[in-house]
């Protein structure tokens, strides 16, 4: 074992910025093997940082997919940076081995059950104590695979927290297994199924259970079904990955403006609160707080505005103070704050400090001077 994971060691130290992508054969114990798998770091990889992990199966067909994505997505601060781990599996079609199950229980067969035993204790622990892997963790599998990947919803607490499952190839009772699994999982599970419309033999069983998990009300599952038009079974998982991150990291994005309409102003709880649970999910999903975004700040912002929602602005304002402390934001939401509850007093005062902090965003000087000049108007500051 030792000296397995010292030859997986000295491959991925030799990373660096220029090489991203390192494949490497892993040698294991639980199924006295050697396995091909390829490892993504983020280019500028910190030890500062903690990332999520992604872990593909049918590396050979997806892993490119997924990396991709998740590159495309990072860079525009749509979802955090991740590790990724891809298994390759077509070679002599050991992925029919590995993903194996017994035609009348529907349960891994010995090969199965051993190929878990690899990415359960082996592959996906040995990342997590060699790198800084965050707590979420995020499974795609294609047919055979994709089914394979609900093994993982049935101990008490599920090894992942997401999972992209592609045109799955189902084993029995698997339609009646996953919505009884996501039913009685007490965790935040984020479970994302792509089909394609033609016909297959899987495709009433899907339906099925698609029909099934749409039925659970729980707001810790967050279910996807995306099925569509002009695709096949080979095809179909390009359309997919995309939509499934799109589907999984929503809520890292900065708010939209499709959102601040339907979900912000809509809502009967104050406007700081939404942002407040936005980050907190943020924190307890991927295991490190994000800096709240201008965008977000400025969007809960008009919707206080908006909503005559006056008392949200002395948090908002307490916010802006630790996030831009150089800046008069923190200043100029708390000199509306007493503004708009009828302390003037207060008001003035705290709009001459923002005077003397710097611009951001829309707020310029002029407009903490126009505030100052109508108070000393009004009550003769």
């Amino acid at each position: 074992m030792k000296k397995r994971l010292l030859v997986v060691l000295m491959g991925l130290l030799g990373l660096n910025l220029g090489a991203q992508v390192k494949k490497e054969i892993f040698e294991s114990f639980k199924l006295q093997e050697r396995r091909n798998v390829s490892y993504y770091f983020p280019e500028d990889y910190s030890e500062e940082k903690i990332y999520p992990l992604l872990v593909v199966l049918d590396a050979e067909y997806l892993f490119d997919l997924v990396v991709a994505n998740a590159k495309f997505q990072s860079k525009l601060d749509r979802m955090p940076e991740a590790i990724i781990v891809g298994v390759e599996q077509a070679e002599n079609d050991i992925r029919l081995e590995d993903c194996a199950f017994d035609e009348q229980s529907g349960l891994p067969s010995d090969k199965g059950k051993m190929f878990y035993e690899f990415l359960g204790t082996e592959l996906v622990p040995y990342l997590a104590t060699t790198y800084k892997v965050a707590p979420f963790k995020m499974l795609f599998g294609y047919d055979i695979t994709a089914n394979f990947g609900n093994y993982f919803l049935f101990k008490d607490k599920s090894f992942f927290n997401s999972y992209v499952s592609i045109s799955p190839v189902l084993a029995p009772e698997m339609e009646n297994r996953v919505p009884e699994r996501l039913s009685a999982l007490d965790q935040v599970i984020f479970y994302n199924v792509i089909v394609e419309k033609e016909p297959s033999d899987d495709r009433q069983r899907i339906l099925q259970m698609n029909h099934s998990i749409n039925s659970i009300t729980k707001e810790s599952l967050h279910y996807f079904f995306d099925e569509y038009d002009h695709t096949d079974h080979e095809s179909i998982a390009a359309y997919g990955i995309s939509k499934a991150f799109d589907n999984v990291f929503k809520i890292f994005r900065p708010i939209s403006p499709k959102e601040y309409k339907t979900d912000i102003l809509t809502s009967s709880e104050p406007a700081f609160k939404y942002l407040e649970d936005r980050y907190t999910m943020i924190e307890n999903l991927f295991g490190f707080a994000k800096p709240v975004e201008l965008n977000d700040i400025m969007a809960i912002y008009a919707a206080c505005r908006k909503k005559e929602d006056y008392e949200s602005l002395k948090p908002l304002a307490e916010l802006c103070k630790k996030q831009y402390p150089d800046t008069m934001m923190g200043f100029y939401f708390e000199g509306e704050y007493y503004e708009f509850i009828g302390e003037p007093k207060k008001a003035f005062k705290t709009f001459e400090k923002a005077f003397q902090m710097q611009e951001i965003d829309f707020l310029t000087k002029d407009m903490a001077l126009e505030k100052i000049d109508a108070l000393k108007a009004d009550f003769g500051y």
